[in-house]
């Protein structure tokens, strides 16, 4: 028996606290660096403070992943785990500005376990996402949801990253006082937290789970018994679809090109990027435009995530994925040639053109051969594909930019280009189960 078909504004309520977590990373992405130099960190060790958030995702995304496939409560199966990691990452945000008060002694530390414990609860939130749309929809719908939670992510995104511009522009001091978090990146935290809140309460109270006997019956399975055993952790790793591992290697060189960008967009464009006038930005306005260029590739994103389900069903996954990631290589390779600010949005189209097909394809094409009732664990365990590239980029980063490039990072953008033209090759070697 087929699952009922969703409305539009049904399958939007399913993604839309998505968009506020994502306000959360975008602000994360566009400030990290910046707030962990002005605490006192070099350069040479900013990729170091970036692990947190992947060795975050490896631990928890796994773990939420197997116990809401067990969860079966009157709230849900994924929505006590959304909401539960909501009203903590909104403490961690509203935390994160203020390190240097929290632990005055050794402000760097303090920043070091609020970011590891801000993306841990990013990552309890986030998960179910995945495995909701994957729970919800039809197989016919679910390139459609994931286009569609690719919109809302990509709007939070660009809120995230203006949301530093609009506080100075509310006439918050953006001044960078060695020691202490700019104010206008603080009040962006405090604000990112409150939304991120709300529009997890609105997908908490418009979506309403399928109880186990509903989704033994759409999926066309047995309703599981307590008592059966259950295939452990290691046993469902060892036999993870064989498509997993062909786009694992697509998500590895895609995801260490983004680490890259996240890392060194900063350090790469100040000293470089100027006015129109040919005027070099202050670190301060340079720190703005970074966020100013994060929420520039989540537009283009939007509008193709608007057009992704209409392109895929007439070219194919495999080749809108493509397609997608080439795009993606040809802005990075375009930021390393551009030292004007505002020439600088172009090659962000390509890049938001990538992250709309990072976002949703590969998610589409998996969710097809996996086991229905491990969706939760297979999404947790589809994450080391995210998380390992950005652990390795990040171990090794530092000695790249200093053996290989000199302490140059813009080598290091060129080096995102680079992964990310591996990353558009590797699709064509994916085996798509066909609807």
């Amino acid at each position: 028996m087929q699952k009922p078909k969703l409305s539009f504004w049904q399958i939007w309520n399913l993604s839309f606290g998505f968009l506020g977590v994502q306000i959360g990373y975008s602000l994360q992405n566009s400030n990290t660096s910046s707030i962990f130099q002005s605490l006192g960190a070099d350069m040479n060790s900013l990729s170091y403070f970036w692990l947190a958030a992947p060795i975050a995702g490896l631990v928890i995304q796994p773990i939420v992943g197997m116990f809401s496939d067990k969860t079966w409560t009157r709230f849900g199966r994924r929505i006590p785990f959304i909401l539960g990691g909501a009203i903590v990452s909104t403490i961690a945000l509203m935390l994160m500005p203020n390190c240097p008060v929290l632990l005055s002694f050794a402000p760097l530390a303090m920043g070091a376990f609020l970011l590891l414990f801000m993306d841990s609860s990013f990552n309890v939130t986030m998960q179910p996402f995945r495995a909701l749309v994957g729970d919800m929809l039809d197989d016919s719908q679910k390139t459609k949801g994931f286009a569609i939670q690719t919109l809302l992510v990509n709007i939070g995104a660009i809120i995230g990253g203006v949301l530093p511009t609009i506080m100075t522009a509310c006439g918050v001091s953006d001044a960078e006082i060695p020691g202490q978090v700019p104010k206008h990146i603080a009040y962006s935290y405090y604000a990112g937290g409150a939304i991120l809140l709300l529009t997890v309460l609105v997908t908490t109270f418009m979506v309403k789970e399928y109880p186990p006997k509903e989704f033994a019956m759409y999926n066309n399975i047995e309703e599981e018994v307590a008592d059966e055993p259950k295939p452990s952790f290691w046993q469902l790793l060892k036999n993870v679809p064989k498509v997993m591992i062909q786009l694992g290697i697509t998500q590895f060189f895609s995801w260490a090109a983004l680490f890259l960008m996240w890392t060194y967009l900063k350090p790469a464009i100040e000293g470089v990027v100027c006015n129109p006038a040919g005027e070099v930005l202050s670190a301060g306005a340079t720190q703005s435009w970074v966020g100013m260029l994060n929420a520039a590739y989540p537009i283009p994103a939007c509008v193709m995530a608007i057009f992704m389900t209409k392109i895929a069903s007439r070219f194919g996954n495999k080749l809108t994925y493509a397609f997608c990631l080439l795009c993606g290589a040809a802005g990075y390779f375009g930021l390393t040639q551009i030292s004007n600010q505002y020439w600088m949005l172009l090659p962000m189209v390509g890049i938001g053109i990538a992250w709309a097909g990072i976002l949703a394809m590969p998610y589409s094409i998996l969710t097809k051969s996996v086991d229905v009732r491990r969706m939760g664990v297979y999404m947790g365990i589809f994450n080391f594909t995210i998380t390992i590239p950005q652990i390795i980029v990040g171990l090794t980063g530092g000695m790249i930019l200093s053996h290989v490039f000199g302490k140059e990072p813009t080598g290091m953008i060129l080096l995102a280009g680079i992964f990310m033209l591996c990353a558009a090759v590797s699709v064509y070697f994916v085996k798509e189960k066909q609807s």
